[in-house]
């Protein structure tokens, strides 16, 4: 059974940052991905970065230049550092993973659709204020 667990969220200022975790069990994304997404109240879950050990790393274009996605492979740990937080960034984050590997035209890439993921965290809540 696959199991993650997020942590790290908070409340912040605008402007501020926050680093997410995420701790895997059950899972290493030998050939797969794992990923954040967000989803505020009445809205579409989002992804937001998602980092794969064979294809690197990919990011929404909202995020570039401010978010980074890391991993520590021999804690199994997944984590988001979030600078310059914006207020319409509040949301509840969530971790995600695949075992697939994704395919179009000339070669692989990283998904970043919550569909494309099979395994969910419970979340971590990020207020960003002002």
């Amino acid at each position: 059974q696959v199991h993650l667990v997020e942590s790290g969220g908070g409340s912040v200022q605008s402007g501020g940052s926050l680093r997410l975790s995420c701790a895997a069990s059950g899972y290493t994304y030998s050939s797969g991905s794992m990923g954040w997404f967000r989803q505020a109240p009445g809205k579409e879950r989002e992804g937001v970065a998602a980092i794969s050990s064979i294809d690197g790393t990919t990011y929404a274009d909202s995020v570039k230049g401010r978010f980074t996605i890391s991993r520590d492979s021999a804690k199994n740990t997944v984590y988001l550092q979030m600078n310059s937080l914006k207020p319409e960034e509040t949301a509840m984050y969530y971790c995600a993973a695949t075992r697939s590997r994704f395919w179009r035209g000339g070669g692989y890439y990283i998904p970043l659709a919550a569909s494309d993921y099979n395994y969910w965290g419970q979340g971590t809540q990020v207020t960003v204020s002002s």
